[in-house]
């Protein structure tokens, strides 16, 4: 691991543990506030789990990724696409946005654990290649997607400019599941 992201990491979970420590002290220090309220609970309850998978686990587990994966798991229960970016996926965008990689030129959802079209945009190669707003993505590239998250499956869709995926395509109406080959 490089030197920038291992310091990265190591303040992002001493600073994570210096709130979390300072929250559970408040939360003991001010019980009469927190009676009318769960929350000091919960996270004291957060607290213990994470403690003994800690001690008790039978590999022992890497923190940042549980503290990673507890705040991907409370943002995913708020909506489809609120998201927390890690130092990987933040340099990711970064690197798309300056327009190195292509997408496809569709806004997307998550339904039922599938990716729907919300719409093709005008003059993208979605919409020349004839994606619909409702069609559902089932594979990229033969790949099944289903149970990956959001933010995974908009990440496959991405490549570089001028690169083919082939996209497995249910539509309304339609009796076989259609195949539709996009240039990035």
């Amino acid at each position: 691991m490089r030197k920038p992201e291992f310091a990265l990491w190591a303040f992002v979970i001493l600073a994570g543990l210096a709130a979390g420590t300072a929250v559970l002290n408040l939360a003991r220090s001010h019980s009469a506030v927190a009676a009318g309220t769960d929350i000091y609970r919960q996270l004291d309850l957060f607290g213990d789990v994470l403690e003994r998978v800690r001690s008790d686990y039978v590999e022992e587990p890497e923190d940042a990724k549980l503290i990673e994966s507890a705040i991907n798991g409370m943002l995913a229960a708020l909506d489809p696409h609120s998201a927390f970016l890690n130092a990987k996926n933040f340099r990711d965008m970064q690197v798309q946005t300056r327009g190195e990689f292509g997408g496809l030129g569709i806004e997307v959802t998550m339904e039922n654990g599938i990716v729907k079209v919300v719409s093709p945009i005008d003059d993208t190669p979605a919409a020349r290649a004839g994606l619909r707003s409702g069609d559902l993505i089932t594979h990229l590239d033969g790949e099944q997607i289903q149970g990956l998250t959001l933010q995974q499956a908009v990440e496959k869709m991405r490549g570089q400019v001028n690169t083919p995926i082939k996209l497995t395509v249910v539509r309304k109406g339609e009796e076989e599941p259609m195949q539709i080959k996009v240039v990035r």
